[in-house]
C-alpha cells in the first residue's frame, strides 16, 4: 500500500511538470498534494512516515508541513507530534460542491427561460468588490453583450449587483461598498454607495434588482435572488435585453419568469420559502 501511495504521488508530480508550469514550481505543488493525500489516507502521520512512505527527505517534509499547518489546512496533535487534516480543506470542497450544484440546477431553468423569450440569460454570484458571471445563457437574437463567463462586472452597475446587495445585512453592503471605485458606464449609472444604498430596500420589497441602461447603453437587465437552503442569497439570475424589445408588458412577464425560475432553482439547493420567512420573522426585534 506504502509503494502505491509513492508510485501514485511520483506520477502525480510528474504529471504535474506537463501542465505549463516551470519545474520546480509543478514539483513544489505536486509534493503539497502528495502530502495531504497521505496524511488524509492516514488520519494521523509523522514526519519520519511521511517521508518514508512518499520517498522524501524529512526537511522536505517537514517544510511543506509547517507552511500547510501555517495557512490551516493541517493542525499538529499535542502528545503525539503527529500531524492531521483540519476543516478547512471540508470547507473548501463545500464551495466547489456548491457551485458545481447551482450551475447544473440553473441550467435546466436557465435555458427554459432562454427558449420562451430569445434573450440573454445569466447567473452571477458575489466576488469581493464586484460579481462573476459563473453561467451563461446567449441570445437567439445574436445580441452582443460585454459578458462572458468568468467576467466580472460592477456590483452598483448591474441588476445581479443591485440584487446580492439587497438581501446583504445594510452594514455588510455599506462595507462592501465602500471598496467599490464608482465609475461611470453610461450616463445612467449610480454614482455613489448612498445612491445604492437608497435603492436597496426597495429592490429587496419588490423581489427584483433592475439594470435600466446602467451597464451598457440601450441593454435593460432584470434580475431575482437564488437563495441556498439556509436562506441567504448565493446568487442571481438575470434576463438582459435592448430597450429597442422593452413592450409595455415584456418587464413583468421577464419579472414573473425570473421569479418563477429563482423559486425552483432555490428550491433544488434545498431552500424553503416558509421556513425562511418563519426564521427571518424570528430574528427581527421585537
Amino acid at each position: 500500500m506504502g509503494k502505491q501511495r509513492k508510485d501514485a504521488a511520483t506520477h502525480d508530480a510528474e504529471s504535474a511538470d506537463c501542465v505549463g508550469m516551470s519545474g520546480e514550481s509543478a514539483s513544489s505543488v505536486g509534493r503539497v498534494f502528495a502530502i495531504l493525500g497521505a496524511i488524509g489516507d492516514s488520519g494521523e502521520i509523522g514526519i519520519s512516515e511521511l517521508s518514508q512512505r512518499l520517498g522524501m527527505s524529512k526537511t522536505t517534509v517537514h517544510r511543506v508541513i509547517q507552511t500547510l499547518k501555517a495557512l490551516g489546512y493541517v493542525t499538529q496533535e499535542i502528545e503525539t507530534e503527529r500531524y492531521r487534516l483540519t476543516i478547512r480543506l471540508f470547507e473548501l470542497g463545500a464551495k466547489a460542491l456548491e457551485s458545481v450544484d447551482l450551475v447544473r440546477e440553473a441550467d435546466v431553468e436557465m435555458r427554459r427561460i432562454g427558449q420562451i423569450t430569445r434573450e440573454a440569460v445569466h447567473l452571477g454570484a458575489f466576488d469581493e468588490d464586484a460579481i462573476i458571471y459563473i453561467h451563461k445563457i446567449d441570445a437567439d437574437y445574436g445580441l452582443r453583450m460585454q459578458s462572458r463567463i468568468g467576467r466580472r462586472n460592477p456590483l452598483h452597475s448591474t441588476a445581479i449587483g443591485k440584487v446580492l446587495l439587497a438581501w446583504m445585512d445594510p452594514a455588510e453592503a455599506r462595507e462592501v461598498l465602500s471598496h467599490v471605485e464608482f465609475r461611470k458606464s453610461t450616463q445612467k449609472t449610480l454614482a455613489s454607495a448612498e445612491a445604492v444604498l437608497s435603492i436597496l430596500p426597495h429592490v429587496r420589497e419588490q423581489g427584483y434588482g433592475e439594470d435600466n441602461e446602467e451597464q451598457e447603453e440601450g441593454l435593460r437587465c432584470l434580475a431575482v435572488p437564488v437563495f441556498d437552503r439556509f436562506g441567504r442569497v448565493i446568487a442571481g439570475l438575470s434576463i438582459s435585453f435592448p430597450t429597442m424589445r422593452c413592450g409595455a408588458d415584456t418587464k413583468s412577464h421577464y419579472v414573473a419568469l425570473l421569479k418563477q425560475s429563482g423559486l425552483a432553482i432555490s428550491t433544488r439547493l434545498g431552500y424553503r420559502e416558509a421556513t425562511a420567512a418563519a426564521e427571518h420573522a424570528a430574528a427581527e426585534p421585537g
